[in-house]
């Protein structure tokens, strides 16, 4: 199939001169004329980032490789959710909730699971049905945890079993035997055999006699990514991988800011053990587990090579409260700055000192500060005099710091400033042309959200249109726009698993898969020069896109044709000279704007690779119907 998709992108790339002498030309020819070596200017290092907050099950259900769902025992009129009595045989057990008794004092309540009646083949416990299911694949580690505590005399033998939804096999086990009457954490590990990769699965976790079991904080998780303990997904962490991210704004988005005060994302209640940390309500109608914490966020950062964009709250709510700027605020400033601290502060700081604490003694570099979220939404118009007290508290402490406005600002000039956008593909086409002539006296641009919004849940191949179009316009402008992020980044595909359609990455309990729209960000990020060149496109191609850079040994032509007809290109490289050349070229192409990937079919859209032969500065060249090209040619 990927030979077949080859010799089409190839066949598509000699169509000019084909269209020529047959005389069907589709589309009156463009003319391309790049300077190779006439740099125009610099195109910023931290042009492509990533955008993270905490919906669409982003975190809890995707990327955090938890699997366990509801692991601290919530509950509500139905009774604990995601969690079911299990009673094998003649058993008989009641399970409730004990608002007495947790582990610590974040975690003050618990499972109740009271036996009455148990043996060996009379089993009675608890089920937990995971986020869609378990993925379980073969010869697979598990390593589990549990916080717990009984009244049996003697060890109790709390057995743990990953097994199949629909043939009840145990596809992987562990006892272990819980004893006393007071709050202890435990451990365990379970592997797989040669089972059939599949998420229909559940978990049990059972005993076999009559007693009073008390449970807090059960967890299992699969291999992660760098085998980091609370870590991330491995198939997810190599995906965002190989989109070449320089930056992570985290944590949010709506997510920071929370529906009230009390639950904005308070990061001094997410750092330390699990035990410790409450959870709370998140913005998407789903609760939040809190194992994505401050340190996880930078972790990742670590992990990916990346530069945290710290976003910080603001002091306004999405229920349309905001903080008076002044006295009132002071205690979120300061929240905000000992943030800091903890992330780049030395172990001799107060909270450089609880980093070390939690495993990370060596300080993170953090160079951008976001102060808010989406901050045009207050009424009272607060955020000039918010945005002031932030910015002058942060530069006091830490002046290399480039701190970012949500909006334009007035007073304090920001070193950026956040712009987002959301539409669809015709208004992202008119938006490549945005920064074309903006002023370049202001801040910075950071283009912190925007989406083509075509597709659910994850977007078509219109959409990829869109984005790719946008894209070649923030290149082009990229000694202005210093910084951008596509959101939402994350989707679980299952049935109410989506809160927000067009996201970039798609998956389930099992696997995940890239959007048309991803795989134009990995073509993208895989070849951008240091420097802008002087270029020009002239010519009748309305639905013709572009961007040209730079390096001292090569140049990256980035060609979107968003037209249904194939699209002659008259590319002129001057300065390349008149030597033999190759150029390689990555091709993404469909048939409809509406042609997707999904989690069933997850490559049918995917980039092509060939290579081009040609002699001197000129290239003959075609951009097929619905295409998006990055030719990649060598400076000699």
């Amino acid at each position: 199939m990927i030979r077949a998709r080859q010799r089409l992108a190839i066949s598509a790339i000699f169509l000019a001169s084909s269209l020529v002498t047959s005389g069907l030309r589709a589309q009156s020819a463009v003319d391309l004329t790049v300077d190779v070596k006439q740099p125009k200017s610099a195109v910023s290092p931290m042009l492509y980032g990533l955008m993270t907050e905490e919906i669409n099950y982003s975190y809890d259900g995707g990327l955090y490789a938890e699997l366990i769902r509801n692991r601290t025992f919530r509950s509500d009129w139905t009774g604990i959710l995601n969690w079911f009595l299990v009673e094998k045989g003649t058993a008989s057990a009641k399970v409730s909730v004990d608002d007495r008794t947790g582990p610590s004092e974040a975690l003050t309540q618990s499972a109740k699971l009271e036996v009455a009646k148990a043996g060996a083949n009379a089993r009675a416990g608890l089920l937990n049905e995971g986020y869609w299911g378990f993925a379980v694949r073969p010869n697979a580690r598990y390593a589990g945890s549990f916080y717990a505590k009984s009244d049996a005399e003697g060890p109790l033998a709390v057995r743990i079993e990953l097994i199949a939804d629909q043939s009840g096999q145990v596809l992987a086990s562990a006892s272990v035997p819980v004893a006393g009457a007071e709050w202890k954490p435990y451990k365990f590990e379970m592997r797989s055999g040669q089972v059939t990769p599949s998420a229909e699965n559940h978990l049990e976790l059972t005993i076999d006699r009559p007693a009073t079991l008390w449970l807090q904080l059960v967890s299992l998780f699969p291999p992660t990514y760098h085998d980091r303990p609370n870590g991330n997904r491995v198939d997810i962490m190599e995906k965002l991988a190989a989109m070449h991210p320089s930056f992570l704004r985290f944590p949010g988005g709506n997510y920071l800011e929370g529906n009230n005060l009390n639950s904005h994302f308070d990061w001094r209640k997410t750092i330390g053990t699990l035990v410790d940390r409450p959870t709370h309500p998140s913005t998407w109608s789903y609760h939040s587990t809190d194992g994505m914490g401050l340190l996880e966020f930078l972790e990742w950062c670590e992990d990916l090579h990346m530069q945290p964009l710290l976003a910080v709250f603001a002091g306004y709510t999405l229920d349309g409260r905001a903080v008076k700027p002044g006295p009132d605020l002071e205690p979120y400033v300061q929240e905000a700055l000992d943030e800091i601290e903890y992330a780049a502060g030395a172990v001799d700081t107060k909270w450089g000192a609880l980093r070390a604490r939690d495993g990370h003694p060596a300080p993170f570099t953090v160079r951008y500060v976001e102060v808010g979220n989406e901050d045009s939404f207050d009424r009272a118009k607060t955020y000039d005099s918010r945005f002031a007290q932030f910015y002058k508290a942060i530069k006091a402490t830490s002046p290399d710091i480039q701190v970012i406005a949500t909006i334009p600002v007035t007073g304090v000039m920001p070193d950026i400033v956040d712009d987002h956008y959301y539409k669809r593909m015709p208004g992202m086409f008119e938006e490549a042309k945005h920064y074309d002539q903006a002023d370049r006296k202001g801040p910075k641009i950071f283009v912190g959200e925007w989406a083509t919004r075509e597709g659910t849940p994850t977007p078509n191949f219109g959409a990829a249109l869109g984005d790719a179009a946008f894209m070649t316009g923030l290149e082009r402008n990229s000694d202005l726009v210093v910084m951008a992020s596509y959101a939402p980044l994350f989707v679980n595909v299952n049935p109410g698993g989506m809160q927000w359609s067009s996201d970039l990455i798609g998956y389930d309990a099992l696997s995940s898969y890239g959007s048309p729209s991803y795989y134009a960000q990995v073509m993208f990020a895989s070849c951008v020069g240091i420097s802008t060149v002087n270029s020009s496109l002239k010519g009748t191609g309305e639905k013709v896109f572009y961007s040209a850079t730079a390096s001292p040994g090569k140049v990256c032509l980035k060609l979107v044709n968003g037209a249904s007809t194939a699209q002659p290109v008259n590319i002129t490289l001057r300065g390349l000279g008149a030597s033999a050349h190759i150029a390689r070229v990555s091709t993404l192409h469909a048939n409809t704007t509406w042609a997707t990937n999904t989690i069933k079919d997850s490559k049918r859209i995917v980039p092509v690779s060939s290579t081009l032969n040609f002699s001197g500065e000129r290239i003959p060249f075609a951009a097929p119907g619905y295409s998006i090209q990055v030719l990649e040619v060598d400076l000699k």
